[in-house]
């Protein structure tokens, strides 16, 4: 997943020293796109967002099932605390991703035309 996030943030114009700005351009992604196997095709921004999403509802039904193990003895405490501490790093993640996408949302919103 790391991956397909940083193939999307390649897509971003990034400012350098100065206020000079730099572009990653197509052809640099493309170069990246290249490199990956031929199989898989370039990941949208949306797919990214999705597949962040079904990672969290997943560490999340993970978290429940393991908390009702440990209810029936079937679990340690140390798999419960971890799941429990994975569903909430991804559910931090998801929430500071939307955050992000409101703030972007609310910008271009209050952008004049």
């Amino acid at each position: 997943m790391i991956e397909q996030v940083r193939s999307v943030s390649s897509l971003f114009t990034t400012s350098g020293p100065a206020g000079a700005t730099m572009e990653t351009s197509i052809a640099g992604s493309a170069a990246q796109t290249a490199m990956q196997p031929a199989a898989q095709p370039p990941m949208s921004f949306a797919a990214v967002l999705g597949d962040v999403a079904t990672d969290a509802v997943n560490a999340m039904k993970l978290s429940e099932t393991k908390s009702f193990e440990a209810i029936q003895g079937k679990a340690s405490t140390r798999e419960v605390v971890d799941a429990v501490m994975n569903a909430e790093q991804a559910l931090q993640t998801a929430i500071s991703i939307r955050d992000k996408v409101v703030t972007a949302y609310l910008e271009v919103a209050r952008m004049q035309i």
